[in-house]
């Protein structure tokens, strides 16, 4: 099996390129994608990296195909990486009949339940891609990275920059599951993934992790849409808000009245999203 990544596909975009990788990955126990989205050649400097971290039923497709980030990466040479939402192919019973939870949902942690032990996407993103691509891609510098994401995916990406403030320089998100120990889609797969004891749980909750937490310098941004059908009883952004003011933790809470939970929304403020990256990654 080749931990190696094979390059599957190509197009090119904004004088860079959509690159598509199949590799097999020992933490997942399976052949995993995953999208690069490398800017126009530089002979004068390696690219920072920007991780992107998609929401539920999405694979590393969505995000390359529908959000338009490429442009501004592009003009501000940053490689733009995005990984599956989950393992895929491993025929656990189960795994596919709901659309919020197993595949396509792997909400960025790592079960502990050993029905789902392969569900390790925290593992994954957070050491074994990042060191994949430091040791197969020379153009990039993996040590300038950033993180941010979608819906579950903005989850995973405020949790993994909370607890990984060394590896990453900023975070962002779009309509984050902000406190899933407290809305049905995050009660649902924690105790599937990581058992009844809700304590443990805390670890993967952004509001919980934040309250701990008093070196949080970089400001976060986040936007989210007042028409989100998921606002209210899944997303919750108030109670992030409140948790950082507690915390003196610096967001930047966007409101963005009459815009839904979809990817017409990503592309209309995505711009925003790598310019704040970039103003971090290029110091």
């Amino acid at each position: 099996m080749d931990t190696k990544p094979v390059e599957i596909s190509s197009s090119k975009m904004f004088g860079g390129y959509n690159k598509r990788y199949k590799h097999y990955s020992q933490t997942l126990g399976c052949s995993m994608n995953f999208h690069i989205y490398f800017p126009p050649p530089s002979s004068s400097h390696k690219f920072p990296v920007l991780y992107w971290l998609s929401g539920l039923t999405c694979t590393d497709e969505n995000f390359i195909a529908k959000s338009g980030a490429q442009r501004v990466a592009s003009s501000e040479g940053i490689a733009l990486v995005a990984p599956d939402t989950s393992p895929r192919g491993l025929n656990v019973e189960g795994e596919a009949d709901n659309w919020d939870f197993g595949v396509g949902a792997g909400f960025y942690l790592n079960a502990t339940q050993d029905k789902w032990k392969n569900w390790q996407m925290y593992d994954y993103v957070v050491k074994e891609l990042p060191k994949l691509l430091s040791e197969n891609f020379p153009q990039l510098d993996t040590a300038r990275a950033s993180i941010f994401g979608h819906s579950m995916g903005g989850h995973g990406a405020l949790t993994i920059y909370l607890k990984n403030q060394d590896k990453y320089k900023t975070v962002s998100a779009f309509s984050p599951i902000v406190n899933p120990v407290n809305c049905p889609w995050g009660q649902k797969a924690f105790t599937n993934y990581l058992g009844g004891n809700k304590s443990e749980w805390e670890v993967y909750d952004a509001t919980c992790l934040i309250s701990k937490l008093n070196d949080v310098h970089a400001t976060i941004l986040i936007d989210q849409g007042e028409d989100d059908k998921f606002l209210h009883d899944q997303l919750m952004p108030q109670k992030f808000e409140e948790a950082c003011r507690k915390a003196k933790v610096p967001l930047l809470l966007r409101l963005q009245p009459g815009y839904d939970h979809s990817y017409y929304f990503i592309a209309t403020f995505i711009d925003d999203h790598i310019l704040h990256h970039a103003q971090a990654l290029k110091l």
